[in-house]
């Protein structure tokens, strides 16, 4: 019996191990080369335990850079990564019906406010939600929002007015700072309310507090973004939700109350929902409140994370290179000077070489280090080098926007700090669809530019008034929290800010 019981036991295990492993001779059955490093069960995924997904991006394309494209596992789903710009032009905009779905899917059971957001949705959803913050995101509405967003500058100064010690110093963690303003930003500019994010003795319901609660990183949140984005069919098991409940039912009873009395009253207001309310009326056609909350919380989500890291690697790019800064304050100077130092719209669009620094500091650490889209239709894709696939339908295909942003071959130089790339003369030789922040074609992220309208507002609020240095606590080079998705610096980036 115990013979019988082990030679079943031992041939259950052979049969698991080959259901495991089948998938992994998927890229040489068709000819495409796969990236080394594969283990069975975890793929390339196992490289996530001493790396961050855009160096293991970076690590995977410059190890096949001389390639077309290359096939990777993540876990035992094989999925396709293009490294030549042509292929990345094809599957984002020349042929994007064939790639017009993102690969991140929510489980609307789970996350019905989330599952409406335009990043995860596709076809009828996608468009009717794209065209709604198209029409928030116009230049028109924009100047309106950046009423909005002034306040928050405002309380921003204060801020560091009532920290500074009596040398005119304040030493502060760049995330933290600017995860404050990009939380109080989404409150005013997206509800019309305080988000109390620079006030210590309110942190506490604070809209910094819900951003840190649901994206920054934890075991917990670590664990669930793992499951959730990388390996949504365990997460039938585990049901993770990306959304809290407690979170979830704070957003849907401040939107009711809100978009209730908007539409009662009529008063216009500087925000996002006000901008819906508006709408209605002009499409003559109530929204239904989950819709119209869901999108507030995308205009949350997609507000504060992506934003904040990116003005903290900005604030770090500053102050480790003061001769930047330098010229950086003086435009800032000088164009307020013409507007009687008011952060207006018409002023923000002047600062020319803020849009080259914050692009170069995108450049070397893009919060997006990876982009995927989902085939949706049989294609097939051909490289230069010969090689050919022929893409089959719910196959993943990935971006590497990391590598693409520091390749030698597009950049000289690539990983010096040189602002002068994006120079109006410079930035026309830009290689397309090897810059790639905000994505590309027509589903380029449609918040760009009220990203880098509060970006660039704070940035005023900030340099008119100090200047910046790196404090000692931050470790050069920096040293990336290995497993997260996004770039995040271990024991943070802290800088001594000098009143001017």
């Amino acid at each position: 019996m115990d013979v019988v019981l082990v030679s079943l036991l031992l041939g259950a295990l052979v049969l698991f191990y080959f259901c495991i492993i089948r998938n992994y001779n998927y890229w040489q059955k068709r000819g495409v080369p796969c990236a080394d490093g594969a283990y069975p069960v975890v793929g390339h995924m196992w490289m996530l335990f001493t790396k961050t997904m855009p160096e293991l991006v970076g690590k995977i394309y410059n190890d096949n850079k001389h390639r077309s494209m290359v096939g990777i596992y993540n876990f035992t789903v094989p999925s396709l990564m293009v490294l030549e710009p042509e292929l990345i032009k094809t599957v984002m905009h020349t042929n994007f019906a064939n790639f017009h779905e993102n690969t991140i899917k929510i489980d609307p059971k789970l996350d019905p406010l989330v599952s409406h957001n335009p990043f995860v949705t596709s076809g009828e959803k996608w468009a009717a939600a794209r065209k709604r913050f198209t029409y928030a995101f116009s230049t028109m509405r924009l100047k309106m929002l950046l009423e909005s967003v002034k306040p928050a500058c405002v309380k921003l100064e204060n801020y560091l007015k009532n920290k500074v010690d009596k040398s005119g110093k304040i030493e502060v963690e760049l995330k933290d700072l600017f995860s404050k303003f990009t939380a109080q930003v989404v409150a005013g500019a997206g509800f019309g309310v305080d988000g109390y994010c620079f006030d210590d003795e309110k942190k506490d319901m604070s809209f910094q507090k819900i951003g840190k609660t649901v994206m920054e990183p934890s075991a917990r949140n670590n664990l669930r973004f793992f499951i959730i984005f990388l390996m949504p069919s365990i997460n039938k098991l585990f049901k993770f939700r990306f959304i809290p409940k407690k979170i979830d039912q704070f957003f849907r009873t401040l939107v009711t109350e809100l978009i209730e009395q908007r539409r009662t009253d009529g008063i216009p207001r500087n925000d996002f929902l006000h901008l819906m309310v508006e709408l209605e009326r002009i499409e003559d056609d109530k929204f239904d409140v989950e819709l119209v909350t869901s999108q507030a919380l995308s205009f949350f989500i997609d507000g504060y994370e992506t934003t904040s890291i990116t003005l903290s690697f900005v604030g770090f790019q500053l102050a480790t290179h003061p001769e930047v800064q330098d010229k950086l304050r003086d435009e800032v100077l000088t164009v307020l000077n013409k507007y009687d130092n008011e952060i207006t719209y018409e002023a923000l669009r002047e600062m020319v070489y803020m849009d080259q620094v914050i692009n170069e500091s995108m450049r070397l650490i893009s919060a997006a280090g990876l982009m995927s889209k989902m085939c949706t239709e049989e294609f097939e894709l051909k490289g230069s080098d010969g090689l050919t696939c022929r893409v089959q339908p719910g196959t993943d295909i990935l971006i590497p926007t990391h590598g693409l942003h520091k390749d030698s071959r597009y950049w000289e130089n690539p990983d010096v700090f040189d602002p002068d790339r994006f120079s109006p003369d410079r930035k026309h030789n830009i290689q397309k669809y090897t810059f790639l922040p905000f994505g590309e074609g027509p589903r380029m992220c449609v918040g760009q530019r009220m990203a880098l309208l509060q970006i660039k507002a704070s940035l005023v609020a900030v340099l008119r008034k100090y200047s910046l240095e790196l404090s000692p606590k931050t470790h050069v080079p920096l040293k990336m929290i290995a497993g997260d998705t996004m770039p995040r610096v271990k024991d943070g980036m802290w800088v001594k800010l000098q009143k001017i």
